[in-house]
């Protein structure tokens, strides 16, 4: 039995969404454990940014742009991972579209087009270009950020938490069918998080006032609460654990 489970030396890992928010606290987080970590997002400057920290830190990190609503560029990422690398053990579908606060009946097309495209098809299709690398290689891990959200959905969040539910759905779907291959996939359900992406939420006194009190802890998550999470669920600590989706709501697991 190896004496750190959480040592992740050797392995390459790519995390989307990772310039900043819960995704950059994932990414740091795995390549202080011992993994060589793709730092992703739409824009090289936030990538790089974050990636150069990790190196300063002493850890291993590499910038990577990657809009993951465009099948152009996801082809184009995982043919220069495979390049550069020669393969992938860690996929983290974090990034994510949320263009539309609003009632669901005034959700106009293209708010529905960009969440969809990122959130559905995007982490679709970039777990197929990894599970099918990983396939080759003998297995990997595949983990998705859903929300809490896709169990529950939030006020004026319909099809953001329309697509989070599918998230959870697709990744069972994997789970089941990729599981053979010695693929794990699991889901994060994080609650109201401090980032930039939920200052929607967090920035809007009324809206938060009425979320503290249906969050167990009271309190808004930080994101590194969640890298944790994540650490366990890609790690040997958890090489039984596939088709589980963990939540994290206000720093508390359940």
């Amino acid at each position: 039995m190896k004496k750190n489970l959480f040592d992740l030396t050797g392995k390459v890992a790519l995390v989307t969404g990772a310039s900043r928010g819960i995704g950059e606290s994932i990414a740091r987080l795995l390549a202080a454990c011992g993994a060589e970590v793709i730092v992703s997002s739409r824009k090289i400057d936030g990538c790089e940014s974050v990636a150069q920290s990790i190196r300063d830190s002493g850890g291993k990190a590499h910038a990577l742009a990657c809009h993951v609503g465009e099948m152009a560029q996801i082809e184009s990422t995982f043919e220069q991972i495979k390049e550069q690398f020669g393969r992938i053990d860690i996929l983290v579908n974090n990034a994510a579209a949320n263009p539309f606060f609003g009632h669901i009946l005034d959700t106009d097309m293209p708010a529905y087009e960009k969440t969809v495209d990122v959130n559905i098809r995007g982490y679709f299709f970039m777990s197929i270009a990894a599970g099918k690398m990983m396939k080759e290689q003998g297995g990997g891990v595949i983990l998705n950020t859903a929300s809490v959200n896709g169990l529950s959905p939030g006020d004026m969040q319909g099809i953001y938490s329309i697509t989070k539910a599918a998230v959870i759905s697709m990744t069972k779907a994997f789970a089941k069918e990729c599981g053979g291959l010695n693929i794990r996939c699991n889901a994060l359900l994080p609650g109201l998080t401090d980032t930039k992406f939920a200052s929607a939420l967090t920035s809007n006194e009324n809206i938060l006032k009425h979320a503290l009190k249906v969050i167990p802890l009271g309190r808004v998550a930080d994101p590194d609460e969640m890298a944790g999470t994540v650490l366990y669920l890609v790690s040997d600590a958890s090489s039984y654990t596939t088709g589980t989706t963990v939540v994290v709501d206000g720093g508390m697991m359940a």
